[in-house]
Parts: C-alpha cells; sequence; structure tokens
C-alpha cells in the first residue's frame, strides 16, 4: 500500500518542522509526499492598482521556494519507496487542500501548528482550526511547533463510548501499524458505571482493536477533560493524541476557545484529528 501524504506549506519553519515528523514517521513506508502552497495575493488596497508585472515575480518566486522545500525533503528522506511532488495553487488553504483531496486520494494531511504565542496564548492558530472544521476527507495531523520525532510507542484514543465506531476507527489502527504503537483508549467520566450502549460500544471497539496491543483506562471527571487529558499524557509517555471530530464534540469545543488559559489544554505531541463519516 502506498501511502498519499499532503503536506501544506508556507515556508516557515512551522511548516518545515512538520514535513520532517511526516518524512520520519513514514520512513519504513512507500509514500508518495505532496507538497502544496497555496498563493493569495495580499493587498490592503484596489488589486487594480497593482501591475501584473509587479505580481509575476512573486508567484515565481513561491513556485521555486515550493520546489526547493521538495528537493530538501528528497534529501531528508531515507528510503527509496518515497516519491514527491508539488501542488502549487491560487487561493485559499483550504481550497488547495481539498484540490489535493480529490484530485490524489490523500490519506493524511500534516500541518504545522503555531502553538500558544503571545499573551493571548492562541491554541492552534487560525489555519489549523479552519481546516479542522472543513476538512472531511482525511485525517488531520497537527504537528505542534519545535516537535521532534520519537517512535510512537503508545498512541492516546479518548472516548465516551456513546457513538458506534465505524470506519473512523480504521485511522486510528493505520496510524498504530506504522511502529507496532500501543493504543490508549481513555474514558473520562464522572461516573463508574457504563450505560448497555456504552458498553456494547466499548465490546465493539475491543473486537475491532483484537489485532492490536491496546489497554483501557478510566479517569474520573475533574475541572476538565482538557485538564484530563493533558495529565494522561504526561503520566503516560503519550507520543500522539487522536480523536474522532463528531459533532458537538469535545474537539469542537476545544477549538471554539481562543484563551489556552481557560481549558487547560496544549499539546506538546502531535494531535491527530478524524473526521466524522457522515
Amino acid at each position: 500500500m502506498r501511502h498519499q501524504i499532503l503536506v501544506p506549506t508556507d515556508f516557515s519553519d512551522n511548516a518545515w518542522s512538520a514535513a520532517l515528523y511526516a518524512l520520519k514517521l513514514y520512513a519504513n513506508k512507500p509514500c508518495t509526499f505532496y507538497f502544496s502552497h497555496a498563493w493569495t495575493f495580499l493587498n490592503s488596497g484596489s488589486r487594480t492598482h497593482i501591475s501584473q508585472s509587479y505580481i509575476e515575480p512573486l508567484i515565481e518566486n513561491a513556485k521555486e521556494q515550493l520546489e526547493a522545500v521538495k528537493e530538501k525533503a528528497k534529501l531528508e528522506s531515507t528510503s527509496s519507496d518515497h516519491e514527491f511532488e508539488t501542488i502549487f495553487s491560487y487561493g485559499s488553504l483550504m481550497d488547495s487542500i481539498e484540490f489535493a483531496n480529490k484530485e490524489h486520494n490523500i490519506d493524511l494531511v500534516v500541518m504545522g501548528t503555531k502553538g500558544a504565542t503571545g499573551a493571548k496564548k492562541i491554541f492552534l492558530g487560525s489555519n489549523a482550526v479552519t481546516v479542522i472544521n472543513k476538512v472531511r476527507r482525511a485525517p488531520l495531523l497537527l504537528v505542534p511547533k519545535k516537535c521532534t520525532f520519537e517512535t510512537p510507542k503508545k498512541i492516546l484514543f479518548p472516548t465516551a463510548f456513546t457513538r458506534f465506531f465505524g470506519e473512523e476507527i480504521m485511522r486510528v489502527k493505520q496510524l498504530a501499524e506504522l511502529h507496532e504503537s500501543t493504543i490508549d483508549i481513555l474514558h473520562i467520566n464522572k461516573k463508574d458505571t457504563l450505560s448497555d450502549i456504552q458498553n456494547s460500544n466499548l465490546e465493539s471497539l475491543k473486537t475491532s482493536l483484537k489485532d492490536f496491543e491496546f489497554n483501557f483506562n478510566w479517569m474520573p471527571d475533574y475541572n476538565t477533560k482538557a485538564h484530563a487529558i493533558t495529565d494522561f499524557i504526561k503520566d503516560n509517555d503519550i507520543n500522539i493524541l487522536t480523536m474522532i471530530n463528531y459533532e458537538h464534540s469535545f474537539i469542537e469545543n476545544l477549538i471554539k476557545e481562543p484563551v489556552i488559559k481557560k481549558l487547560g489544554f496544549h499539546s506538546r505531541i502531535p494531535f491527530m484529528v478524524i473526521p466524522r463519516i457522515d
């Protein structure tokens, strides 16, 4: 199986860190890495006053930078089964991702995030939040600023067991297969019992994961789920956090909150958001 990995870039150090993480995560797998750049002309005045002779060199420069990123990735890759392509487009980041998803059947989008910066401590950054909200074709792996690759021995999957696990759980299993990772299932609840529906969903999950090493973990709901997840990550040496982006889910609440201090959540490890399948 050849994996199709999309790495959007704005040519920042942040974006390059995400690219490096992707290369190492898939170091032993046949992959095609698509480096994409969405070019938009930002002008506070009227577009009609800007000549094409001014814009064209800017476009050419961006294309050259994109090609340079691809060549740099080739040098970093340690696998002869890795292939590299570029996708240069005009318009928004979302348009670029949607185009790549449709044309190349992308398996995973890997993006760098700005993390907590400045007085407001913005979580993820506006681009990442937009992509989480709108991308429905492929999972999104958000790589924090300055995150260095560690072999993902442990993957965290928080769940309330309130929904049946369909194709979405395949994404967690595919991630675990890359490095034979253990899957830590985390349930956060004030009650110490599960409903009949929750028990049924738990049993179906166990069946789905029968060929994987996994652990079931229960935590009381203290303060916020964000605090519980953050503490579990820290205490259990988790390498990647995964969640399914259901409607009215924890992720939805998380990305609506701009001030991290109120949430107590700031992931220092990659965060894979799995789109729900409607």
